[in-house]
């Protein structure tokens, strides 16, 4: 009997735009027989373009907020950065339900079984409005003693404040926004979150540019002028993204009527979920007790931290692609029980991510000072800063295989595995680590540095160990 046909992983129509037959017509020929329709390699950039660009753009506020807020001085950058970190915990839990959604609708998806997956994405909704309400309230009203304890001082104190008051009434959209992302890349639409992407960044720019340098006649807010601009990304982004799903997006239509909960399907998407929620809060946790370590350094070794992660995250782009492409197509491949395949996609996306990954990594190392003065003149910040971005330059490789890998395992719903594989590397290495080299050896900040990339560096190899196994491919959701 012949091969069953790969499964269609977005709707007609909508092929590889990333090569437009002109350009294609003059690659070689082995390259196109790779390109083929079909074919895995195929599947895997279809997939994974989409995610880099979103991913570009999500990076692309942040970097929009440094530059913004840099010119506003270094407790100003601070700040935000403070306020940020909280922003990326809440995140953390939308994204563990994300997860969970991601993987169980691409089983369906795979299995040919469309209406079980609107289910499961109505009902992982319904947990992300819950969580937003919760975290919109917690954040608006604690936002001071929150950012107390993360330890910086009282003038960053009072600007990350007035942030994270701005910006926490939008935490109820933006968990609509990253689940219902996470549901239609279950069903093989990486162009929708994108498109959406776009809308949140044009939004976000031209409110947080507007309300930061009084244009247009209207005030000058500083700090809470970007804060205006995140908050009405949210907003607007999660509408649309919910009208999308609620009228109909390739194979997922929600409809208008308002789900109850169901109990299976909740601890179904739980189940899957709740391991990576587990593991992304305690990642948030230890990255706010290595904000603790930085405290200790300064407060330009923290403002040089924050330009720095942020201009390095766009090396973060490809994995973050390639790893989105990696969970959707293990799901899908499982659910059509063809696990040959998955391994096979998998392998595919980590050989991808390496070699752009590595690329961009020798870019960010070598023309690192060039890019940081454009967002700072502070010559202590700029000096640190360097070496934030060089080092993450040289840690592409690695971070290629971590992201992956534990991308495929989460797609086959193996996010146990991932929890404590991360929260070993991260809790065991990265913070004692960065404590032992930044503060008792002296190193500073690239003793943090050094900590990050031996964390990173377990981390890929035990995910690939785990892979490896193949444990992943015999696992229920």
């Amino acid at each position: 009997m012949s091969e069953e046909p790969p499964l269609t992983t977005r709707r007609p129509g909508l092929s590889l735009a990333a090569f437009p037959a002109m350009i294609y017509s003059f690659l070689p020929y082995v390259v196109q027989s790779r390109l083929a329709r079909g074919t895995v390699t195929r599947q895997v950039l279809s997939l994974a373009w989409p995610s880099v660009l979103e991913q570009s753009l999500v990076t692309l506020i942040g970097l929009v907020d440094a530059y913004i807020v840099g010119h506003l001085g270094a407790a100003a950058l601070a700040g935000v950065g403070l306020g940020g970190q909280v922003l990326n915990f809440t995140a953390a839990l939308f994204g563990a339900v994300g997860v969970g959604a991601t993987a169980l609708i691409a089983r369906h998806i795979g299995a040919r079984e469309p209406e079980e997956a609107n289910q499961l994405a109505r009902q992982a909704l319904l947990i992300a409005l819950g969580i937003g309400a919760l975290a919109a309230g917690i954040c608006y009203f604690g936002a001071t003693p929150i950012i107390q304890a993360l330890g910086a001082e009282p003038e960053v104190v009072e600007v990350g404040a007035q942030w994270l008051q701005t910006v926490a009434p939008s935490f109820l959209m933006l968990g609509v926004l990253l689940v219902g992302s996470g549901a239609l890349r279950g069903a093989g639409d990486t162009r929708t979150p994108l498109a959406v992407m776009i809308v949140a960044n044009l939004v976000n720019i031209v409110v947080a540019l507007t309300f930061t340098r009084g244009l247009f006649g209207l005030p000058n807010l500083g700090v809470v002028g970007s804060g205006l601009g995140a908050l009405s990304g949210h907003v607007i982004s999660g509408v649309v993204i919910l009208a999308l799903l609620v009228h109909g997006r390739g194979q997922l239509k929600l409809g208008l009527a308002l789900p109850t909960p169901d109990l299976t399907r909740l601890r179904r998407i739980l189940n899957v979920g709740l391991p990576a929620g587990m593991e992304q809060v305690m990642l948030q946790f230890a990255q706010l007790n290595l904000i603790l370590i930085l405290a200790h350094l300064g407060t330009a070794a923290y403002a040089a931290h924050q330009i720095g992660i942020r201009l390095a995250a766009m090396a973060f782009l490809p994995g973050w692609g390639f790893s989105i492409a990696a969970t959707t197509l293990v799901g899908q491949e499982l659910g059509a029980q063809r696990p040959d395949r998955a391994r096979r996609a998998v392998y595919v996306s980590f050989g991808l991510a390496f070699a752009v990954m590595t690329s961009m990594g020798w870019l960010l190392f070598f023309f690192s000072e060039a890019i940081l003065s454009q967002f700072t003149t502070d010559p202590e910040v700029l000096r640190l800063g360097r070496i934030v971005v060089q080092a993450d330059g040289l840690l592409q490789p690695i971070i290629a295989a971590s992201f992956v890998f534990s991308g495929a395992l989460r797609g086959a719903g193996d996010t146990r595995a991932t929890m404590l594989i991360t929260l070993g590397s991260i809790w065991g290495l990265r913070l004692i680590v960065a404590y032992g080299l930044a503060i008792t050896l002296g190193l500073g900040l690239l003793g943090v540095w050094l900590a990050i990339g031996v964390d990173f560096a377990s981390r890929a190899v035990w995910f690939w160990f785990r892979f490896h196994s193949g444990q992943w491919a015999k696992i229920k959701v």
